[in-house]
């Protein structure tokens, strides 16, 4: 009896006409909110800038505006790229259901919430300075520019990594209003694991990319892909331990590059096989090597002498 009354109960509430329709649920897909490790792999780097620039005391203000801003501008990637490859995800395993592959939602549609987006992070810039709003048509370029690598390069994880990493000299603008030399360093550092763990979801679609024509630095790298993927890590540390010694951080960072290591080498051992869905569990771990990093880059301020 009481399943019954609520069950009547629940029949009589009215969902907002714009919650039950279908266009919603795949708007979220379409902006990949569903699956939010690729906000967090954008967001880690925009952290360890954050706070590097402010020394450990960053300001209630930018970090609402560059948390709100990554997801915003990952948001945006997601869409464009998926207008631009509305005509191939359809032949790949793992991207045969996005909606614009299955006719779920129109083409136009993606247009419109690609520039609403863009309307958006333009809104959130404008409450910085001058530097960061010209830094920032950088992260419109490359944002924009991404989808269409995979035609043209073998290396469009490069783009990628110039992308994900462009929020670190966006921070620093936000925080210092100029952009330090070794800001850079740290940004180098970022392109590199991005194409790292961007080279283990390729290999993912190896095989259905190499059907359809789409490159990829999986497909460059071919069998040497496992080294390749090892020497950038080994890369990406050594610049890391520059970017310690550059601004002066302190043993909980280095720590947590000695974490790093580790994750690195489990990620070396999980794609060992090359089986997709192992090459995919490699690509997630990397949500735990930022995090990671950023625990030791704040550990670092809080046990700096005063």
């Amino acid at each position: 009896m009481i399943k019954t009354h609520i069950a009547m109960a629940a029949a009589r509430v009215k969902v907002p006409p714009l919650l039950a329709h279908p266009a919603l649920k795949a708007s979220i897909q379409l902006m990949r909110l569903d699956r939010p490790i690729g906000i967090y792999l954008v967001l880690w780097p925009t952290l360890w800038a954050l706070w590097i620039a402010s020394e450990g005391v960053p300001r209630w203000p930018e970090l609402f505006i560059f948390v709100l801003g990554a997801v915003v501008m990952r948001s945006a990637g997601c869409v464009i790229n998926d207008y631009a490859d509305k005509a191939i995800d359809g032949h790949v395993q793992r991207t045969k259901n996005r909606p614009l592959a299955t006719g779920e939602l129109d083409p136009r549609f993606a247009l419109y919430l690609f520039v609403g987006l863009l309307f958006i992070a333009l809104c959130l810039v404008l409450m910085t300075n001058t530097t960061t709003v010209i830094t920032g048509l950088g992260a419109v370029a490359l944002t924009t520019i991404y989808p269409y690598m995979k035609r043209h390069t073998y290396l469009p994880q490069v783009v990628l990594g110039a992308a994900f990493a462009w929020a670190i000299p966006m921070a620093f603008a936000a925080v210092t209003e100029n952009l330090p030399k070794p800001m850079w360093t740290l940004y180098i550092a970022v392109l590199l694991w991005t194409i790292i763990y961007d080279t283990f979801y390729a290999m993912v679609d190896r095989e259905d990319d190499l059907k359809i024509g789409v490159k990829s630095t999986a497909i460059l790298f071919a069998e040497n892909d496992r080294l390749i993927t090892a020497a950038l890590q080994a890369f990406t540390l050594i610049i890391l331990l520059t970017v310690g010694s550059s601004f002066s951080l302190h043993w909980p960072y280095y720590l947590s590059l000695m974490g790093t290591a580790g994750l690195f080498g489990y990620q070396q051992f999980l794609i060992r096989g090359r089986k997709p869905a192992r090459c995919f569990e490699a690509f997630l771990n990397n949500n735990w090597v930022g995090m990671l990093i950023f625990i030791g880059i704040v550990l670092s301020y809080s046990v700096a002498p005063n």
